[in-house]
């Protein structure tokens, strides 16, 4: 059960796909098809996490932009305001934090230090895991008679 978000890294791993500050769009691109992911977390020269660059932040400003965009620094079409939370923050509380703000990725920060990153799908599957392993354990309360 991963209650914390510790439990959760140390399930999928703290790696994180990263691109400096001074990428194109392009650049961002070519990460998300080769990694096969959803966002890159933008770091400056020291690695701290200035913001995301999301699939649909790519879209949305191609749709604005056109192709011209891909020339574009990521700082241009980053978001900012991302939320980040800590290995010792409950994933039930990340999940809603996700939810009203609408982010789909959290990345996992200390002391200015990125050390993982959540996305709507992890926290999703370890709700999905905490469900089942509570019906199991009905289940078998049920069938015991008690």
């Amino acid at each position: 059960m991963a209650a914390r978000i510790a439990d959760l890294l140390a399930e999928k791993g703290g790696d994180v796909v990263t691109v400096g500050d001074t990428a194109t769009i392009a650049e961002v691109v070519a990460l998300l098809t080769r990694h096969r992911i959803g966002a890159v977390v933008v770091v400056d020269d020291g690695d701290l996490p200035l913001g995301i660059v999301s699939e649909r932040d790519v879209v949305q400003a191609l749709a604005h932009d056109g192709t011209d965009v891909l020339a574009t620094p990521v700082t241009a079409v980053m978001g900012t305001d991302v939320p980040a939370c800590t290995p010792k923050a409950r994933v039930d509380d990340v999940a809603a934090l996700m939810t009203q703000g609408r982010h789909r990725h959290v990345p996992v920060v200390v002391g200015g230090t990125l050390l993982g990153i959540v996305s709507v799908g992890d926290v999703v599957r370890s709700r999905i895991e905490d469900l089942s392993e509570t019906a199991e354990q009905l289940r078998a309360y049920v069938a015991g008679g008690y």
